[in-house]
């Protein structure tokens, strides 16, 4: 996904901007994976294959994005996931639903 697309996105549930983390990209610097992460709702939204990933939550499977965000754990910062969001700091990082 182009840098400038995701510019314009924004968290489809309250309308405010995403803060974008991103983990690799191909040689014209398209975003390939990474995420998205709401700064009001707290919501994350996981890049896949430039793709972003940004279904309401209950169309959303936990189980899917489970083994990315294990992979993308050094890139959460310490945060907690749980109900599609990221929250405080926490020993896990992953929480199980």
């Amino acid at each position: 996904m182009k840098i400038a697309t995701i510019k314009k996105l924004c968290c489809p549930f309250d309308h405010a901007d995403l803060q974008l983390t991103t983990i690799s990209t191909n040689l014209e610097g398209d975003v390939l994976e990474g995420f998205l992460h709401c700064t009001t709702c707290t919501r994350l939204y996981p890049i896949v294959k430039g793709i972003p990933i940004m279904s309401p939550d209950e169309y959303r499977e936990f189980s899917l994005e489970q083994p990315l965000l294990e992979r993308w754990e050094k890139h959460l910062e310490g945060k907690t996931y749980k109900n599609f969001r990221l929250t405080g700091t926490a020993v896990n990082v992953i929480d199980k639903q």
